[in-house]
């Protein structure tokens, strides 16, 4: 479904800097991978590049064989928008927004029907445990729910890829848990594959692989089976 194949970056400038080079990733339906590594070593630029945030300096990147370095940026606006979900440490919860119109905002980009998009976003709020929030704004919700808004918000419109960097680090440890596996069960629930970006190591464990990035590439930082989530 995914393959990213060389995948490298560096920043230009006065002190020009490799950021990795020679990146490779498969990724099938289902798959769930956590990606950990040294803080600057490029985990969110590497997420950016397979999102077609930003370009890379080398390399491929194919999502159901359509290669992305090759798609202009409105066309990446609109793969994105069907193909992708995102969920972020931030939250980027809309704060004028109600619940349910922060996490029916994916679909109402897409043109979605009234009726359809409400009767999918109360049954996604209902999934996530907000079912009685819908009305609710932003600031009138706890960290831990706010990251649940962002994970229905990222999984409304059937996405085949999610991408979460570091989803749990604005999160008490109880909250971190319960976004953990929520995020887990959803994204498989829905058939999607994820990366998840985080520098926590029992984070990384529930995922079903974990790999190490480094400024030569991925590589498998050992066979890890899933655990409960308890951060």
């Amino acid at each position: 479904m995914l393959v990213v194949r060389g995948l490298s970056k560096a920043y230009a400038g006065p002190r020009p800097r490799s950021v990795f080079a020679d990146v490779d990733l498969d990724l099938d339906a289902g798959d769930y991978v956590a990606v950990m590594g040294e803080s600057g070593i490029g985990k969110s630029t590497l997420l950016n590049l397979i999102a077609g945030l930003d370009r890379a300096d080398r390399g491929s990147i194919a999502l159901d064989g359509v290669e992305l370095t090759r798609l202009d940026d409105d066309a990446l606006t609109a793969l994105r928008r069907r193909e992708l979900g995102f969920v972020f440490q931030a939250f980027h919860v809309l704060p004028y927004l109600s619940v349910a119109q922060n996490v029916g905002l994916p679909l109402a980009l897409l043109g979605g029907a009234t009726a359809e998009t409400a009767r999918r976003v109360a049954a996604m709020l209902e999934t996530v445990g907000l079912g009685e929030r819908g009305d609710s704004l932003p600031r009138e919700l706890s960290g831990g729910e706010l990251q649940r808004v962002a994970i229905a918000r990222a999984l409304i419109h059937g996405p085949r890829l999610v991408l979460a960097d570091e989803p749990t680090g604005n999160l008490d440890p109880d909250s971190a848990g319960q976004v953990l596996r929520l995020l887990r069960e959803r994204t498989k629930a829905h058939g999607a594959a994820a990366i998840l970006v985080t520098h926590s190591r029992t984070a990384a464990e529930t995922a079903d692989r974990i790999l190490l990035l480094t400024q030569s590439g991925l590589a498998p930082a050992g066979a890890t089976p899933t655990r409960p989530c308890e951060p």
